[in-house]
């Protein structure tokens, strides 16, 4: 099930044609990401064999859909660098030092989207502005929709998950130690992942 648009073809007609679903276009409008409901994380090598996961606890952001035009829907998304979570104390408290995120100076990561479209059936890609620390770039994120339920507090909920991969440097993020076997540490190369739970806000006026 498409979340924007699905393509039908008219009997009459042998050309194809973009038709709304009215259920899909029932969901365009203004969402806030759960984050009780949500998670943002990431997977990076370690020491070259294996992967370290960890996940941020908050985090706030919203979304707005427009089910009959995916290149009208946004997405915003801020997350608080010292709610990073690995696991390991020492481990998270050497990621917000100054080797790395340096927290106390730049205490937010945020995500602001320009543009958004449909790859194919219910795959997404949202492309926008990452920014950590003092560093802005392009990000392009892949999503699959979900689908949409009403829960029992009858809120509206939308569900998109998927992830996008960055080199760490990119943004500043160079810390590392060679290893005496040969490599380094951690890899620059570190996958984000995202499992978005979103309710539809009511209606302003």
């Amino acid at each position: 099930m498409a979340l924007f648009n699905r393509k039908n073809t008219n009997a009459a007609s042998t050309t194809a044609t973009l038709a709304v679903d009215p259920a899909l276009a029932a969901l365009t409008g203004d969402y806030v990401i759960d984050p009780a409901h949500s998670s943002i994380g990431f997977t990076v090598r370690h020491a070259m064999v294996t992967n370290v996961r960890g996940s941020f606890g908050e985090h706030e952001g919203s979304l707005r859909l427009d089910g009959a035009a995916p290149a009208n829907s946004a997405a915003s998304i801020d997350v608080k660098i010292a709610s990073i979570d690995t696991g390991i104390a020492d481990r998270d408290g050497h990621l917000v030092s100054g080797d790395f995120f340096d927290a106390e100076k730049f205490p937010v990561m945020s995500f602001r989207s320009t543009s958004a479209e449909q790859l194919g059936g219910d795959t997404y890609r949202v492309t926008g502005d990452l920014t950590i620390k003092d560093v802005t770039r392009p990000l392009a994120i892949d999503l699959e929709f979900n689908g949409s339920a009403t829960d029992v507090y009858g809120n509206e909920r939308v569900g998109f998950e998927g992830s996008a991969d960055i080199l760490r440097s990119d943004w500043g993020l160079t810390w590392n130690a060679a290893l005496e076997t040969g490599g380094v540490m951690v890899s620059d190369k570190v996958r984000l992942n995202f499992d978005i739970s979103a309710i539809k806000a009511a209606p302003q006026g």
